[in-house]
């Protein structure tokens, strides 16, 4: 009997998909990732042998080994048909030293989707293992091990037992520590704007803002200086100076890289960076599509490449032009150029067959799947179509105050001011890509929406227009926005620093793992933890969490990948002032362990009280502990006290008291512990969904705020933004939603379908 190929892949549900399309000829297994690694109780790299890396079998994984043997011993070639990544690369390198068959037998099989198509078209051009694709990962693997394995000991012996660090987590970490202290020193500068409600000889009414007084810019800094102007335009004579109108096209944004698909899906679904992989490997391995089997429905989702092969564009053109129509195609396919590092065997992420619309899929995927693969086919789609068109205008008025008005105070200047207000208006031409897909912004940029449609109506140079109102507006300038994880992901990529796989794997390490940054409304603060270890680590490992340095490191990477440099002398280059600095820091950094003394004695022995720090953060004890136990908490850290409520207890009737616990406030019976009775601290704003429950404010595991019903789990209904008691003016919905960002509070209608938004005032002490 002839011995059929061996095929290796990562998943059981890779395997499902790819061996449908191999007719029974070869036998596929999943490996399940990596079979070897480092080994955990040990550094497993070697600096005075070149960095010689000791590699074992993972003890979770001998079991999933041993079935490969078996496998491999029926077999005369093996086919590895891993990710088409330097983890794929080192996956399929790791398996071809473990299993027994001769090396001149082992293939490398790559694709970009998992379809019949393009598995049958690698299997007629098999290639070797990358020898440079796996010298850059282990660069990569040998770099981690020594930062992590180094720093770690050196916190715990430092600042706490259980801490540990990396080498890319670091400077993340860092960026969002040096944003929260920049947000904290910033001093917010009051000013003003001015807008002119206005009529014209045909509607609609419209508005103008001020741009210029006595021919200078307008800088409108205080209330006084404000309404002094505002009392010399009462009355004043409104003209049209200048009408401008023009045309502007807004073009597509590229097709999603790995980046911007975490990005988008954090903003627009919000999703996790880590919740975006899986959902996004799921899709590209392979879904059940009833009789079709299981099918790949997106290319691989770790790139940097926004290349589309040609038969996409022709297929995604052949679907434009039947659904939409050939007016919205360009003459010849887009071109989007990838960044310099990018690697352009790579595609972008797309769908694998555009006739597969999101609609015709539905049936087959969980909502999850069904948002992001909405999400990739819609940008993929918008990517291929001609740019959106808008026709502007642009109409300056010039306001002269009457003679006998008070004057204007700006600037010093006495006498009337003659101003210039501006009206700007835009409606949209021609949909272009936004017939399918509008991309996204962080909400801080959303106030300058450039594509908001606002009506201005005919104007004709000289006419007059009759003044509505004034309305002066107070702001403060605002400090730079704390991140979200899609903004964190869009400045690590500027900087150079990660790579696609990698981008998630730092956020889940430094909010989930370390503690270091946590989650609140997808905002990221750092812990004070995460601040300690900064200002620890700042002073002397300067390279380590320096972003140039960082980002360096990954383009010296970049190239071992591409041959231009040795792995080891890649490592080599680094490990040196690494280990100068490592020992210099074992001497002279100080430790927090043995406490700072703040001055005061201990009211039990009379020893020095010092300032510890302990699992839960900073606290006050005794310098003489373990022999005292004396401790408290820090000013101001103090446990909430109950707080007194009407309400009684319907267990023991005992009064029910507000407390403060890990997930926020809760209503508890006072009688605790001996009665455990409990309930949400409600909103007083009825659940809309079971109509029995009221909508409570909860938190999170991960420390995000969010909204559910009381009667939860019986009732599932759940907001992410919190719930405002007024009913909606347009549709008389019970309540709407808001949320705050850059100074500005939007309030929308929570009911699916009602359109309805505002910007409320934000009151300033």
């Amino acid at each position: 009997m002839a011995k059929r190929p061996l095929v290796v892949v990562e998943s059981p549900t890779k395997v499902k998909t790819i061996a449908k399309y191999l007719d029974g000829k070869y036998v596929v297994k999943a490996s399940m990732g990596h079979v070897r690694d480092l080994p955990k109780s040990q550094l497993g790299v070697d600096p005075k042998k070149n960095f010689k890396p000791k590699y074992v079998v993972t003890p979770t994984k001998k079991k999933v080994l041993d079935d490969l043997v078996k496998a491999a011993e029926k077999a005369d070639t093996l086919y590895v048909a891993t990710d088409p990544d330097r983890e794929g690369e080192a996956i399929g390198w790791h398996l071809a030293q473990e299993l027994p068959i001769q090396k001149k037998n082992i293939y490398r099989i790559t694709f970009n989707e998992i379809t019949e198509r393009a598995v049958k078209a690698a299997f007629t051009k098999p290639g070797r293992i990358d020898l440079k694709k796996v010298d850059a990962q282990q660069a990569r693997r040998v770099l981690d091990r020594l930062v992590g394995y180094s720093l770690s000991p050196l916190l715990w012996d430092k600042v706490q037992r259980g801490l540990s660090a990396g080498r890319v987590q670091s400077v993340a970490v860092r960026l969002i520590v040096d944003r929260e202290r920049e947000i904290q020193a910033f001093n917010p500068v009051e000013y003003w704007t001015l807008h002119a409600r206005l009529k014209a000889t045909l509607p609609p009414e419209f508005m103008a803002t001020l741009r210029e007084v006595a021919g200078e810019k307008a800088a409108l800094t205080t209330g006084e200086a404000t309404q002094a102007l505002v009392d010399s335009l009462q009355g004043a004579r409104f003209v049209v100076r200048s009408v401008t109108r023009g045309e502007r096209k807004r073009n597509p944004a590229p097709p999603f890289i790995t980046s911007t698909l975490q990005q988008d899906a954090g903003r627009k679904l919000g999703f996790s960076a880590k919740k975006t992989m899986t959902v996004a490997q799921q899709l590209y391995e392979g879904i059940e599509l009833g009789g079709e089997g299981a099918v790949g429905l997106i290319t691989y989702m770790r790139t940097d490449s926004v290349r589309i092969a040609a038969e996409a564009q022709q297929e995604a053109r052949q679907w434009a032009s039947e659904r939409l129509g050939g007016e919205y195609l360009p003459e010849t396919p887009p071109a989007y150029k990838s960044r310099g590092s990018a690697q352009e065997a790579h595609e972008a992420i797309r769908p694998s067959d555009v006739r597969r619309d999101p609609r015709s899929v539905a049936g087959f995927l969980t909502k999850d799947q069904l948002a992001l693969y909405r999400l990739i086919w819609e940008r993929f789609m918008a990517s291929q179509l001609m740019p959106a068109v808008f026709d502007t205008v642009s109409a300056d008025i010039e306001a002269t105050p009457a003679s006998n008005r008070p004057p204007a105070v700006q600037a010093g200047l006495a006498g009337p001011a003659t101003a210039i207000f501006r009206a700007q208006g835009q409606t949209l031409k021609f949909k272009g890509f936004t017939a399918v897909y509008v991309e996204s912004r962080e909400e801080e940029d959303a106030a300058d929406d450039e594509d908001a449609e606002s009506a201005v109506p005919p104007l004709e140079e000289g006419e007059v227009l009759a003044l509505l109102g004034l309305d002066p507006k107070q702001h403060f300038t605002q400090p730079p926005p704390r991140f979200t994880e899609a903004s964190l992901i869009k400045a690590l990529e500027e900087l150079g620093i990660g790579r696609p796989s990698t981008y998630a794997s730092i956020l889940g390490t430094i909010i989930n793992d370390r503690g270091y940054v946590h989650r609140e409304r997808r905002t990221l603060f750092p812990s004070e933890l995460g601040m300690a270890v900064t200002d620890k680590l700042m002073p002397f490992f300067g390279d380590i969490m320096d972003v140039g340095f960082t980002a360096q490191m990954e383009d010296h990477l970049d190239k071992v990948e591409e041959g231009e440099l040795g792995w080891v002398e890649t490592v080599k280059e680094f490990y040196e002032p690494f280990k100068r600095d490592l020992a210099r820091a074992k001497k002279e950094m100080g430790s927090e362990k043995a406490g700072v003394p703040i001055g005061e004695a201990c009211p039990e022995d009379g020893a020095d009280l010092i300032e510890r720090r302990g699992r839960f953060g900073k606290f006050i004890a005794c310098s003489n502990y373990p022999d005292c136990k004396y401790k408290r908490n820090l000013p101001g850290s103090e446990r909430a006290e109950d707080q007194p409520t009407d309400e009684i207890c319907p267990t023991c009737a005992r009064p029910m008291v507000i407390k403060h616990g890990r997930f926020g406030k809760f209503i508890a019976c006072s009688g605790y512990p001996e009665c455990k009775t409990t309930k949400p601290v409600t909103l007083g704003i009825p659940c809309p969904e079971c109509e029995k429950g009221q909508i409570a404010e909860r938190r999170s595991r991960k420390g995000r705020t969010f909204f559910s019903c009381s009667a939860y789990p019986d009732c599932k209904f759940v907001l992410w933004q919190r719930p405002v008691a007024e009913p909606c003016p347009k549709c008389a919905a019970p309540f709407l939603t808001e949320r705050v960002a850059r100074g500005r509070r939007v309030q929308r209608c929570w009911r699916e379908g009602c359109d309805f938004s505002r910007e409320a005032e934000i009151t300033v002490a």
